[in-house]
């Protein structure tokens, strides 16, 4: 894909996050996809491209009107939204079509039409992993983490570090749903769920959605919004059997997909203005620091703790409050993509000032997947 030749037209969440029982999962696609095209002064009629994951896209279309000429329905967990930008870019470039809509919708919370996620016990997970009581993300990611703590020499206090700077960043967004400040202290005393895993450094389940709306730079001129241009996009999966990983010291899937982006983008870590790192849990962003080369992974809990991903620092991250405090449906990577397109368009509630580039990385399945994705407010 050519650099800045896409661009984020329209962008929006659900009218709500958080709880909302009175609307079932495919309702809240619509909100987010109803929102994202107001956003962008465009109708139903001008989609004709059009991504989504878990929920089938005929079933959305066919809720909405839509007629595409072009869908996407890989589904790799919370990341899949960014492989969508990635593969609908190449699609207008291409010419397979013109603009497209992505869609992310979950009842998390709620669980109103909300299609059941089994892993079949004839899966790899299935036969491999559940017998031994591995089933399900705190007891998934434990694996890993307890390993990288160690060989790195992390500390627990390092990592519960990055669940209070996600709760300073919340406390600035109207919309997060925590925002009461936290102390290393709350969060190491909070609620074991798996060792090393306290309540507090664990995602939040909510109910809410939201969605993109891309389509090529010579056309983003004649949109209300500012544009967003896509710099530079990496994808790539590992294993679906988290003791399978290649390495529990680091992400082979996060390694492989953002230095693909750097490269694409022509720009080194030192340009990076803002950065989301998809963090469901707290350990996420120290891999994500390390693995995506913006410094050794040893050094990763010591720059968390020393302040400078937090509100003032030189690398401001997860400036919604992350998934550990703004808000967390299932599939995160949409929120992540949401927060990145509001900084470049300069109207984020925690806005960082003069911010021209920002990298969205996300996570998929417990290091599953990777996709990464890098926005720029320049042409």
């Amino acid at each position: 894909m050519r650099r800045n030749q896409v661009a984020v037209v329209g962008a929006a969440e659900t009218t709500k996050l958080g709880v909302i029982p009175d609307m079932s999962q495919i309702q809240l696609h619509a909100d987010a996809a109803l929102n994202a095209i107001a956003d962008a002064g465009l109708t139903i009629k001008d989609i004709d491209g059009f991504a989504t994951a878990v929920e089938q896209p005929q079933q959305v279309c066919h809720y909405l009107g839509i007629k595409p000429t072009w869908v996407d329905n890989t589904s790799v967990g919370g990341c899949s939204f960014m492989l969508h930008v990635r593969h609908a870019a190449a699609a207008i470039e291409a010419g397979l079509c013109k603009t497209v809509l992505i869609t992310h919708a979950e009842s998390g919370k709620s669980n109103i039409g909300r299609p059941p996620r089994a892993v079949g016990a004839d899966s790899l997970n299935g036969q491999f992993e559940m017998p031994f009581g591995v089933a399900g993300p705190p007891s998934m990611f434990t694996i890993p983490v307890l390993r990288f703590l160690k060989t790195h020499g992390i500390t627990q206090e390092q990592m519960a570090m990055v669940s209070v700077v996600q709760r300073e960043w919340a406390a600035k967004n109207p919309r997060a749903t925590m925002k009461d400040p936290l102390t290393v202290d709350d969060v190491l005393n909070s609620r074991m769920i798996a060792y090393p895993f306290r309540i507090l450094e664990c995602c939040l389940v909510t109910d809410g959605g939201g969605a993109l709306i891309l389509t090529s730079a010579d056309r983003a001129k004649d949109f209300p919004q500012k544009p967003v241009y896509i710099l530079g996009t990496g994808e790539s999966v590992e294993t679906p059997m988290v003791s399978q990983m290649e390495t529990f010291n680091s992400s082979r899937a996060f390694k492989v997909a953002g230095p693909l982006a750097f490269q694409e983008a022509g720009i080194a870590h030192k340009d990076v203005d803002h950065l989301m790192i998809y963090d469901a849990f707290a350990h996420l962003p120290l891999y994500g620091l390390g693995d995506l080369g913006f410094m050794p992974h040893e050094e990763t809990g010591k720059f968390i703790a020393d302040g400078n991903t937090r509100p003032g620092g030189k690398l401001p991250l997860n400036t919604n409050g992350g998934g550990l405090s703004y808000m967390h449906s299932g599939m995160y990577g949409m929120y992540a993509l949401q927060e990145s397109v509001r900084q470049m368009r300069g109207i984020a509630p925690a806005q960082v000032p003069n911010a021209k580039i920002s990298v969205c990385h996300g996570v998929g399945g417990m290091f599953a997947a990777s996709g990464t994705v890098i926005f720029t407010n320049q042409r």
